[in-house]
């Protein structure tokens, strides 16, 4: 009686024979299949959580990029890499990259100006809305805290070339930034003057104004002021005139 065994045997080496050839079209095919050496193409890693073209989403968890002014983009990314900003993803990201690569991410996404989608309601009963609309185009001179539209642009839509825009965010995302500048957890190039603000709002301010910013729409034109024509409140890195 014939032994089963080398009948087997032929049979997966037939099968082996048959994944092999498969494997090595397959490896051919994937060599001619050149990825482009393009900004968009390097940049996919960074829309898998800032969105499609850095336009974000809903969440208040990862914040729009497109539009924003380079040289803010720019500051951010360095502030990643040289841990003045702490989130693990973004610091192993941007570890090795030079200067000049981060200047044109952060260019690449400031040239982006995708549709913005229209404001949450903040829940916040119209007292709250009132006081944070008065903090952010008035400001209160008795705690010291300048108007927000003083450095971030009469539209809020931000200051080139480094101050970003107020509107367009989601109130948590606002919030954990602010939040993050209070407890000090986040820098900026000194003279800090964001750290210096936020320290002078209390609690109730900080809820007032993220409430009334997250619930404006934005304008049709949301670029930022081309540049600063007025001096600024108080001393802010390098921005002051």
């Amino acid at each position: 009686m014939s032994k089963p065994f080398p009948h087997r045997l032929v049979h997966l080496v037939r099968l082996f024979a048959t994944a092999g050839l498969a494997f090595s079209t397959h490896a051919a095919v994937a060599q001619q299949a050149v990825v482009p050496d393009t900004i968009t193409q390097r940049v996919m890693a960074c829309t898998v959580c800032h969105g499609k073209e850095g336009r974000a989403g809903s969440d208040g968890y990862y914040p729009r990029i497109a539009g924003k002014p380079a040289g803010y983009l720019y500051n951010q990314l360095v502030n990643f890499r040289d841990g003045k900003r702490t989130y693990p993803v973004m610091t192993a990201m941007l570890d090795n990259m030079p200067d000049a690569y981060l200047r044109e991410i952060a260019q690449y996404f400031s040239d982006q100006h995708p549709p913005y989608p229209p404001p949450q309601p903040s829940q916040s009963n119209p007292a709250e809305l009132e006081r944070g609309r008065i903090l952010v185009h008035e400001g209160d001179k008795a705690k010291g805290i300048p108007a927000c539209i003083a450095c971030h642009g009469a539209k809020l839509t931000g200051t080139a070339p480094a101050i970003p825009g107020l509107i367009g965010l989601p109130r948590d995302y606002l919030l954990g930034q602010i939040g993050a500048w209070k407890i000090g957890t986040r820098h900026a190039a000194q003279p800090d003057c964001m750290a210096h603000i936020v320290q002078k709002m209390s609690t109730a301010d900080i809820s007032a104004a993220t409430a009334w910013l997250s619930e404006q729409h934005v304008p049709a034109d949301a670029s930022p002021t081309p540049t600063l024509t007025v001096k600024l409140p108080l001393e802010c890195g390098k921005l002051s005139p």
